[in-house]
């Protein structure tokens, strides 16, 4: 049963402290990594085989699998996902920055140009639940910045197939290859380059601890977009919302992990009893209630404030993952939340319509890292280069300055580089 905590009478860290209990998985990776330098291809089939169960001639997925896939999900998905995809394209491309030139002082240029990444890496969770969503998600940025190749990787099943909604999804956000090989050697496949498989300049996708492991130990090698723990929600709501709303928005997220934290934090004790009822109620209506059952009980909570004010300071110290918004004129506290992934404002915006279709990103950064960190966006896929132009009589006009400031840090080979040019006359 889901824990119910009085703001007043706790310590901290009941409320702000997450379990952080992972797996130590970092010499397997290493070696991993180090395997599929040394073998390519021939090591990626090799774990395909050990870990997939799968005995594959071939890595990439050919065009004929991917027609196969559209006629298996049939056409209400196929529907579904390009609304999906328009939303979201529509979305990002709000995002897309331009570049700039600033030509106020005579004889200076100076600007930016904002330039996509060669080659994006997008990786696929397999296993217990196939994502779609994650696909359109990761992949539509990549290409709205102009990532010329959007290279996916995903594990395939046993019989050699990659899960068919998976390939349909790709197709609709333009995914121009896709190999069947996931794990930590796909992580060190994208940032090293294979036969087969193209070295990306950034990594980007969710996936378990030996994939977040892989992912720190290429960064540098490549880029990556952040290292995702397990799920997380935090529901705010006052007394008026319906328990059962609560309930079910707090499963939406429970059902994804055993790890997954799910939150209340509420002005009303009456609500929180209420909502804890709820959750007995449905959970074993989940076709994952065993994941949900763990979840809530080792990581859900309820916390109950004296105000909303209090309840929003909460919110804001937890800085959780998704933060739905249950109260009344929600845009009234849309200023006062600083920390959250995406927010989900008033009654009837349940966190799923961020998952799959409203259009903003739903890879997001957890763990408290929404203090720092934003969702994944157009902005991951392209780089800022800068550039400066001076005639020779404007910096005439400057070089003396230069020179002065480079010998108070001590560098006369500054100094001297900035008043040579002025010398020659």
């Amino acid at each position: 049963m889901i824990k119910i905590l009085n703001y007043n009478e706790i310590d901290n860290q009941d409320i702000f402290i997450r379990s952080t209990s992972t797996p130590n998985v970092q010499d397997v990776v290493t070696e991993i990594i180090a395997n599929v330098r040394a073998n390519g291809d021939k090591a990626l089939k090799e774990y395909c085989l050990k870990f997939d169960k799968a005995d594959l001639d071939t890595l990439l997925v050919s065009q004929e699998e991917i027609d196969e896939a559209f006629e298996i999900v049939g056409e209400k998905f196929t529907t579904i996902l390009k609304k999906a995809a328009a939303n979201i394209t529509k979305f990002h491309e709000k995002q897309v920055r331009n570049s700039f030139i600033i030509n106020d002082t005579k004889g200076v240029v100076m600007g930016q140009k904002v330039i996509p990444v060669d080659a994006a890496g997008l990786y696929v969770p397999g296993g217990t639940a196939a994502y779609p969503s994650t696909v359109l998600m990761d992949s539509i940025p990549a290409k709205i910045a102009g990532v010329k190749e959007v290279v996916m990787v995903t594990p395939p099943s046993a019989n050699g197939k990659v899960n068919p909604v998976i390939l349909a999804a790709a197709k609709i956000a333009g995914v121009d290859k896709i190999f069947k090989v996931g794990g930590a050697q796909a992580i060190a496949a994208l940032a090293y380059g294979t036969e087969s498989i193209p070295k990306v300049d950034k990594i980007v996708g969710p996936g378990n601890a030996f994939v977040a492991e892989a992912k720190k130990q290429v960064f540098g090698q490549v880029s990556i977009d952040m290292i995702a723990g397990p799920s997380e929600i935090l529901v705010v709501a006052d007394g008026k919302t319906n328990p059962k709303y609560c309930a079910a928005d707090l499963l939406s997220q429970a059902e994804h992990d055993k790890m997954a934290s799910a939150v209340l934090v509420t002005d009303s004790m009456e609500l929180a009893k209420a909502v804890s009822d709820e959750l007995e109620r449905q959970i074993p209506l989940l076709d994952r209630a065993e994941i949900a059952r763990t979840s809530i009980d080792t990581n859900g909570k309820i916390i109950v404030a004296d105000t909303l004010d209090v309840v929003i300071e909460i919110a804001n110290e937890i800085a959780p993952e998704h933060l739905e918004l249950c109260v009344d004129n929600p845009f009234d506290y849309l200023d006062s939340i600083r920390h959250a992934g995406s927010i989900f404002m008033g009654r009837n915006c349940p966190e799923a319509l961020g998952d799959y279709f409203a259009g903003p990103n739903h890879t997001l950064p957890t763990g408290g890292t929404a203090k720092f960190s934003s969702p994944l966006s157009v902005d991951d896929f392209v780089k800022k280069t800068q550039y400066t132009y001076f005639t020779r009589e404007a910096l005439a006009e400057v070089a003396y300055d230069v020179e002065f400031f480079a010998k108070q840090e001590g560098l006369t080979g500054h100094a001297k580089s900035a008043v040579i040019r002025l010398e020659d006359e």
